[in-house]
């Protein structure tokens, strides 16, 4: 719009360009027109135009009464247009206020679907890796195969491979979690199958190779592992053993050494090549925690040694208790047994002497006690009537006899024995103990021996001397010299001839070599010399009177075969 139409308007319009107007094109081609009138037109401008509205306001009005009916169709339209512009208004608000709801169940569908979209992806590629995951799976099912089948290697490297999986992805796949955990039960499995094996008949290498695989395994520690090894093939040994029949103590004792000194010598030479740094004598270890007891290798195995030694010479005490038909032979084999023990620096020999000589020391006093009890028996029943003597006492002189007589008598029993059975029976019982003795005789038991002896003839003694005080007022003159005899034999030919056997079984010479001393030392200390003056004390007033009570010489020869006098009557 030109300045000129603005001021045009102003005179039109003094009060302003109403608002229906502005901008209307209508308004500026009246304006041009208005321009092109003159001036007779302009004033007869007013007049047309109120004619114009005029004319306009009956063409209206005869139109709308003409068309009356449309009008009102229109209006109700109108109406209801409006109400339903107010109901899709009030459904757009609604819809408005439920698009956060919807928005937030598509955002939920979109996860859903993403998540769909994850698992159909995992889906596929675990039907791709379908064989890599089947043998992942089946990896307790193989190690537990391996166990059964002995094949510990390859159950060991299966181990290992699923603890490096379970470190990688443990945590993260419980697939894999529970395929760990089947693992370390089969592990814990195998471990108690590899101990196990270790209670079984084994050799070296089968020994070697289960420590391997008990070592690699990493379950114990160095002594825990000591231990565990000394437990299993101590409950082997012990299986070994009670197996053996226990009847018969010979037999049981027997095999009860062979199987001790074999096994427990392989046990010992394993335990020395498997844990080899025991031989460092010298090197000094630091002592290890084992379940609350500071120990090392070294005194757990020698404990065990000890024990396991200590377990034998009880079986042996107790055996040799029981009664065993050859002693000698008995300690013949312990004494190998400990012998063979010194190559591992584990002779206990000592130990055995002991046992030994406190059983033949017992045996021998038992023997005597039956001796004593039968020479009770037989004086009880022994009688001086009518008794004829058919020997004589025979008064030796030992230097005028030859060094052969000597041997050939030395250990003859006296005949005077024969004309009293009581003194022979006694005789023959002292020497069948002797000669029992004699095979295995240690001189530990020399003095148990002597002073045995001293008291079996002292008892012998008072009971002759009670068997006269019981039998005297009835003696007759025959009886009582057949009594004096009695009593001169007994102290004159029996006492005497049990020392010389005392001393065949136990050399003077052998014994004063042993202890260090003179035969002179061991004859005044009385060591295997019979008081024969305390043995006669009682019978000192029934004795001939002419005769004199002298200690035996000490014999030098060498014992002979002992022959028992055969039994009178």
């Amino acid at each position: 719009m030109d300045l000129e139409n603005e001021r045009v308007l102003k005179l039109i319009f003094p009060d302003g360009v109403p608002d229906n107007l502005r901008g209307n094109p209508e308004l500026d081609n009246y304006l041009a027109k208005l321009g092109t009138c003159k001036v007779d037109q302009l004033k007869k401008e007013q007049t047309r135009l109120a004619d114009e509205t005029k004319r306009i306001l009956e063409q209206t009005q005869e139109l709308a009464i003409s068309n009356y009916k449309t009008f009102i169709t229109t209006a109700e339209n109108s109406r209801s247009i409006f109400h339903e512009f107010q109901k899709a208004e009030e459904q757009v608000d609604t819809l408005i206020g439920k698009l956060p709801t919807f928005s937030d169940k598509c955002e939920q569908f979109l996860k859903d679907s993403a998540e769909l979209t994850e698992q159909r992806r995992l889906n596929s590629t675990t039907l791709h890796k379908n064989a890599q995951l089947l043998e992942i799976l089946e990896l307790p099912q193989l190690m537990e195969r391996c166990i059964r089948e002995g094949r510990y290697e390859e159950a060991l490297e299966l181990a290992s491979y699923v603890q490096r999986l379970g470190q990688h992805h443990g945590h993260l796949i419980p697939v894999v979690h529970s395929i760990v955990r089947s693992v370390e039960a089969l592990w814990h499995t195998m471990l108690v199958q590899l101990v196990a094996q270790l209670r079984m008949d084994l050799q070296l290498p089968k020994c070697l190779q289960i420590v391997g695989y008990l070592r690699r395994m990493q379950a114990f520690g160095d002594n825990e592992l000591k231990l565990k090894f000394l437990q299993a093939r101590d409950a082997w040994l012990t299986s070994c053993l009670e197996a053996i029949p226990t009847k018969d103590a010979q037999q049981h004792l027997t095999k009860t050494i062979e199987i001790t000194r074999i096994n427990l010598f392989n046990i010992i030479t394993q335990y020395r090549a498997i844990f080899p740094e025991e031989e460092n004598v010298g090197k000094s270890t630091p002592l290890k925690p084992l379940q609350g007891v500071s120990c090392n290798g070294d005194r757990l195995f020698q404990a065990w040694l000890h024990n396991k030694i200590n377990g034998f010479l009880l079986t042996l005490e107790s055996d040799l208790e029981r009664g065993v038909n050859s002693i000698e032979t008995v300690l013949g084999q312990c004494m190998y047994f400990g012998l063979s023990f010194s190559r591992v620096g584990a002779d206990f020999r000592a130990l055995i002497a002991p046992i030994f000589v406190s059983v033949v020391r017992h045996k021998f006093e038992a023997s005597i006690g039956q001796v004593n009890e039968n020479f009770k028996q037989e004086l009880d029943k022994f009688t001086l009537i009518n008794k004829v003597t058919l020997h004589s006492r025979k008064q030796l002189d030992t230097a005028a006899l030859s060094s052969s007589e000597q041997k050939s008598e030395s250990y003859a029993p006296p005949e005077t024995l024969l004309d009293f059975y009581p003194l022979a029976a006694l005789c023959n019982g002292y020497l069948n103990a002797l000669n029992e003795l004699r095979l295995c005789a240690p001189f530990a038991v020399a003095t148990d021996v002597t002073r045995c002896l001293q008291q079996s003839l002292q008892l012998v003694a008072q009971r002759v001397l009670a068997f006269y005080r019981q039998e005297q007022q009835a003696f007759t003159g025959n009886e009582r010299e057949t009594f004096i005899k009695l009593c001169s034999c007994l102290a004159y030919d029996l006492v005497p001839y049990v020392q010389r056997c005392i001393h065949g079984v136990f050399p003077p010479q052998s014994i004063s070599v042993h202890l260090g001393i003179s035969l002179l030392q061991l004859e005044q200390q009385q060591l295997t010399f019979l008081q024969q003056q305390q043995i006669l004390e009682p019978l000192k007033h029934l004795l001939p009177t002419k005769v004199l009570i002298q200690p035996s010489p000490v014999q030098t020869v060498e014992p002979t075969k002992i022959v028992p006098i055969p039994a009178e009557g």
